[in-house]
């Protein structure tokens, strides 16, 4: 099945975002990933967690269902804390690349009639009111956490990601 026109841009963005992540994070020590800016902040490894998580909300909504027992730790309002249960940054590297793959696959096999379905409440804005609508601002809320991974590498004292 083709992909729908509808996700077309997010589609673009997600696998932008694919790209710009790993690139943020190449070079980088493990202790570079458990640096916080501040005490406000996140680190590398809640980022990438959470935007893997993130991409499991929008599998789940595709009806493509796929987890890690240590998703969790990375929810919506989840604070940045240290936990004997948190994964490595390869561990969350191989998570990250496998929601890529899983998530090309269930975009091009996204019915009109599955995105035509009411967005769910509660449940993240949508524009349009449908679930296309909530895979478009899913794909808006990746790329706000792929530039903060890159904001916290520019922090580290690496350079930049675009020049």
């Amino acid at each position: 099945m083709p992909l729908s026109t509808r996700l077309a841009v997010a589609s673009q963005s997600f696998n932008l975002n694919a790209n710009f992540l790993k690139q943020s994070l190449r070079g980088l020590s493990a202790e570079d990933w458990c640096k916080r800016p501040n005490d406000h902040t996140n680190n590398l490894c809640w980022l990438v967690g959470h935007v893997a998580y993130s991409r499991t909300m929008v599998l789940a909504r595709l009806g493509q269902r796929w987890t890690m027992p240590w998703m969790p730790l990375y929810a919506r309002g989840t604070k940045c804390v240290e936990s004997p249960d948190a994964p490595t940054p390869e561990e969350l590297m191989e998570a990250w690349d496998e929601t890529c793959g899983r998530l090309n696959t269930a975009l091009e096999s996204a019915s009109e009639e599955l995105l035509d379905t009411p967005a769910p409440q509660p449940g993240p804005p949508s524009a349009d009111g449908k679930l296309s609508g909530v895979i478009n601002f899913m794909a808006l809320h990746e790329t706000y956490h792929v530039g903060q991974v890159a904001y916290v590498r520019s922090f580290l004292g690496h350079a930049g990601v675009m020049g």
